[in-house]
């Protein structure tokens, strides 16, 4: 066979940067996650070590079973359930590239990682100062997700925003944190 004829097939779906919806809208869901992330395996387990006496004294009405939790997790753990997250954002990503950002599924991602970007600056105001996930929020997690937003907005393929979706884009991502801990706790005690 000639390399003549080999024909590429290039998607229908697939992104195109004539309507604005280029790889960094899609695809940069993907790496603007794994920016934030390596923040947080970078401080998380020592921040938990640190604050979480302080913050067990500060708060006494969060149940005892939660604080334990949290010191349970070990750093092996930590970074293999981000590990597992990884692979769950980079197949969202590439869900989206593959449909030029209509998938449900990446939608919902992209959703899921700007309130989730929300949540640290909220965890940082209850807790008076610096945590995980907290300095990458504001420059990065929230505002590319208002940008990616914006691009399929304007491609006219975002998917109407109602209460409803914003609930979805939330429950996603804590169900994807609850698989990847609990895929990690499997993986790392198994």
């Amino acid at each position: 066979m000639s390399i003549s004829a080999v024909q590429w097939k290039v998607p229908e779906a697939s992104a195109s940067s004539e309507d604005g919806i280029t790889p960094a809208v899609t695809l940069g869901l993907f790496a603007a996650w794994a920016l934030h992330d390596a923040e947080e395996v970078a401080f998380g387990p020592r921040w938990v070590r640190e604050s979480v006496p302080v913050l067990r004294k500060r708060f006494p009405q969060v149940p005892e079973r939660v604080w334990r939790a949290l010191e349970g997790v070990t750093e092996r753990e930590f970074a293999t359930a981000v590990a597992v997250m990884a692979a769950i954002v980079a197949t969202a990503a590439a869900r989206g590239y593959r449909t030029g950002g209509r998938s449900g599924f990446f939608q919902a991602t992209l959703d899921g990682f700007g309130l989730h970007g929300l949540l640290h600056l909220a965890q940082a105001a209850a807790t008076r100062g610096y945590t995980p996930g907290s300095a990458t929020s504001p420059v990065l997690v929230i505002p590319f997700t208002l940008w990616a937003r914006g691009r399929l907005r304007r491609a006219g393929r975002l998917r109407p925003t109602t209460p409803g979706s914003a609930v979805r884009g939330i429950a996603a991502a804590a169900a994807a944190t609850a698989v990847s801990h609990l895929v990690a706790r499997r993986l790392v005690k198994g």
